[in-house]
């Protein structure tokens, strides 16, 4: 049966004009001339260059949309809302690299002369008091997240997973520059044999945080700024911060946690990597359904949200190759879910032009169905 549909790039073109009609007065938001700018800010271009490469700047240059905000900056002074933009740029590179599918949509989306609007970002930590040298939970990322003017915008029960997950939005810009979702996992919900696997597993955690680089989360929490060099060398480090920490788990324990958790299973493996990135589009249903026509791995439906104002899907988890410890002490490889690439759609608060900037805890629980094993 013939399905007809509107052009991909017609959707994307949509969500343009629906972005570009929000915009105001305010830096923070959107020049009505030019929704997908290209930027001539030297700090935001050198800070993304000298971490990712000249290839991998001109490639996410490419694909994602810059907000106006950043068409300019203050030359030698990296602002903190510039540090939270190239994290975030590094950080959707990253995933790029490890997500065939994901880099095949946005190259579709580059390919029909648009791009990619960064809406949030997610990573998964576990809260437990045994994780090496790594502060437990979510504060080993709000040590980050604050001083890039970051700050909790929601708390969202996942109990059906064992997890709490925390929105963060940047305070500077909180409609442009892409929100982090940071869940937990909370072991002693699970069987004690799990717990005790759990502990095996992270407590070889490193932190990837030198003295130099929390010196310098100070001075920027307190200034606002850095110097173009310090705000470098912080970048790489933050980037760091954004992998798996601990030691290959033993093919025994990574069964063990699987039996109980397909989260705790994939941190195991996957660490504190993005989990995904998020394209904000103007109708998920519609990208969901265009992606099944041409016989991607999707989400079979839509998550709404109970407010109606929020709807999201996704692929699937492309797979990984990763290192177990097998019970002779060799190492043995397996593929196992990796990271995915996630759409959401958000509308405007009821009686204002205010994007619907929150989360639900029933979409996101489906979401996170796409890194079952």
């Amino acid at each position: 049966m013939r399905i007809d549909l509107p052009a991909f790039g017609e959707v994307l073109v949509e969500r343009g004009r629906r972005e570009r009609s929000r915009s105001r007065d305010s830096d923070c938001h959107l020049s009505t001339q030019d929704f997908f700018m290209r930027t001539n800010n030297s700090n935001l271009a050198n800070l993304i260059e000298k971490v990712i490469g000249a290839d991998g700047a001109a490639q996410v240059y490419r694909l994602l949309a810059i907000p106006t905000v950043f068409s300019c900056g203050e030359p030698g002074q990296v602002s903190r809302k510039e540090m939270a933009q190239a994290l975030n740029m590094v950080l959707f590179h990253d995933l790029l690299q490890r997500v065939p599918s994901g880099r095949r949509y946005t190259e579709e989306v580059a390919s029909r002369s648009d791009k990619v609007w960064h809406d949030h970002g997610a990573l998964r930590t576990v809260r437990w008091a045994e994780n090496g040298a790594l502060p437990p939970g979510e504060c080993a990322f709000t040590r980050l997240l604050e001083p890039l003017g970051y700050r909790l915008n929601g708390v969202f029960p996942l109990d059906r997973l064992g997890m709490t997950g925390r929105s963060y939005v940047q305070q500077d810009c909180p409609e442009q520059i892409a929100q982090f979702f940071v869940s937990e996992l909370h072991p002693e919900k699970f069987s004690v044999p799990f717990q005790q696997a759990v502990t095996r597993v992270v407590s070889t955690s490193r932190d990837p945080l030198s003295p130099k680089s929390q010196w310098l989360l100070h001075e920027l929490g307190r200034d606002n700024r850095l110097s173009v060099t310090d705000a470098i060398s912080l970048l790489v480090q933050l980037q760091a911060c954004f992998a798996c920490q601990h030691a290959p788990p033993t093919l025994a324990d990574y069964e063990l946690l699987r039996a109980e958790s397909a989260e705790m299973a994939w941190i195991s493996t996957e660490g504190n990597t993005f989990n995904h990135v998020t394209d904000r589009v103007a109708d998920v249903a519609q990208v969901a359904l265009q992606q099944k026509v041409l016989r991607r791995p999707m989400k079979q439906s839509v998550e709404v949200s109970q407010s109606g104002r929020i709807r999201q899907t996704a692929f699937l988890a492309d797979n990984v190759t990763r290192d177990f410890v097998a019970a002779d002490g060799t190492l043995v490889q397996r593929d196992v879910p990796g990271s995915f690439y996630e759409f959401i759609s958000r509308d405007c608060i009821e009686g204002s032009d205010q994007l619907d900037l929150g989360f639900d805890a029933g979409n996101a629980q489906g979401i996170f169905k796409m890194t079952a094993s």
